[in-house]
């Protein structure tokens, strides 16, 4: 799999982007120690202890979604499930993840759990102000299979989002909005899955991954 230099540039800006504010937070609460003290040091070591919190688990998440970890082969689907549970922890978006889902099918093909990872941050950046996420078996019990049902006051997928998803978006027409579902989707081409998007009625939306018959790309 090759990327273009510019999805890469635009994949770095959005990794960055995602921890300016936690590691702003850290160096304001450290800027209020330093000026202020006395009674504002509880408050402020609570700032930080906070934000690094939520960047160590953001770095984590990072790291198996976009990095050589979550492609390595007997990955556990535990182990991503707790970095997607710990990810969603106090943010407007809820995530349900049952521990028996997805199927062995699809936890032991290399890089699914990646994919899935990628279209589970797809799915939020859906939810424009938040709701719910639910990881769940394919339909009728379809063990090639998996679906992430999304549920919110307003749900979007933008045709340039879809269009990237698909691979069908030029390099060129990329942008900071339409990198995690370009990203998303070449994953799931380059280790043999489908992603497909459908709304199921006003303010639900669903993702699904199934496993391609397609050779996989190498």
């Amino acid at each position: 799999m090759i990327l273009d230099m510019r999805i890469l540039e635009l994949l770095t800006s959005k990794v960055c982007h995602d921890l300016v504010s936690p590691v702003g937070a850290i160096n304001n609460g450290v800027e209020l120690i330093e000026e202020v003290g006395g009674d504002t040091v509880g408050e402020a070591m609570k700032l930080i202890a906070a934000s690094a919190t939520q960047a160590a688990r953001r770095l984590r998440l990072f790291r198996m979604a976009y990095g050589r970890a979550g492609s390595e082969a007997g990955l556990s689907v535990q182990d991503v499930r707790a970095i997607a549970m710990a990810h969603f922890e106090g943010s407007k978006t809820e995530l349900t993840w049952p521990m028996d889902v997805p199927s062995h099918a699809i936890v032991e093909r290399r890089g699914a759990l990646k994919v899935l990872l990628n279209v589970i941050l797809m799915a939020e950046e859906c939810l424009t102000y938040g709701g719910s996420m639910k990881v769940e078996a394919g339909s009728e019990g379809d063990p090639n299979s998996c679906r992430i049902i999304s549920s919110g006051r307003q749900i979007t997928i933008s045709p340039q989002s879809h269009a990237a998803m698909l691979g069908e978006l030029p390099v060129m027409e990329v942008s900071p909005r339409t990198i995690q579902p370009y990203i998303a989707g070449t994953f799931a081409r380059h280790f043999g899955l489908d992603i497909a998007w459908a709304t199921l009625g006003e303010g639900v939306g669903q993702f699904t991954c199934s496993l391609a018959s397609v050779p996989l790309d190498r």
